[in-house]
């Protein structure tokens, strides 16, 4: 029975995408806004479970910060300039740091933490949490939305193909597990 990828896209993309958000987010951002434009989702909802998504993994980083960050950040020894830098701008522009940090490359996951150790108060960490996650999936799902015309025929030629490639990448392993088995032979005639 063949698989209907847009059928599956349009059945679980929302908890794909909220999953992917928890963590991540930007590529699930970016391609919930392809789906929008293919009209498999609605943009209104990819904005929201996106946002929802990147709220609820920053804020549970932000607690798990809160209660064990200054134990976890002390192990990442290499990297205590960078945290100490941090700290320093969460003190003196928190809400560009709250804001800012999902758009901060290799501050998405332990920047919450960071947050969360530095003792922000927790009210003003998920208003500023809320805004930052807004914009953010805003941004990066209308980003996604207005590429969706560049991408999506590209996507469509990659699912046209799929099947051969699927084929090819079969009989590629098969070669190579082929040719493992008549060396492994070999070496044991030879012993």
């Amino acid at each position: 029975m063949p698989i209907d990828v847009n059928t599956l896209i349009s059945q679980y993309g929302y908890w794909a995408l909220f999953i992917g958000c928890l963590a991540e987010g930007e590529t699930f951002t970016l391609l919930g806004g392809v789906a929008a434009h293919e009209g498999l989702l609605r943009y209104g909802w990819v904005v929201l479970t996106a946002m929802c998504g990147g709220v609820l993994g920053d804020t549970a980083l932000f607690f798990i910060g809160r209660y064990y960050g200054e134990s976890l950040l002390q192990r990442l020894t290499r990297h205590q300039q960078h945290i100490e830098r941090a700290n320093r701008l969460i003190h003196q522009r928190p809400v560009l740091f709250v804001v800012g940090v999902r758009f901060m490359y290799g501050l998405r996951l332990i920047g919450p933490l960071i947050i969360g150790a530095s003792r922000l108060a927790p009210r003003r960490f998920l208003l500023l949490n809320l805004c930052g996650a807004a914009l953010w999936a805003f941004l990066f799902v209308s980003l996604g939305y207005f590429a969706g015309g560049v991408i999506a025929p590209w996507l469509h030629q990659l699912e046209h193909h799929l099947k051969h490639l699927v084929w090819l990448l079969l009989v590629v392993g098969l070669v190579w597990g082929a040719r493992r088995w008549l060396k492994h032979r070999h070496a044991r005639q030879q012993r």
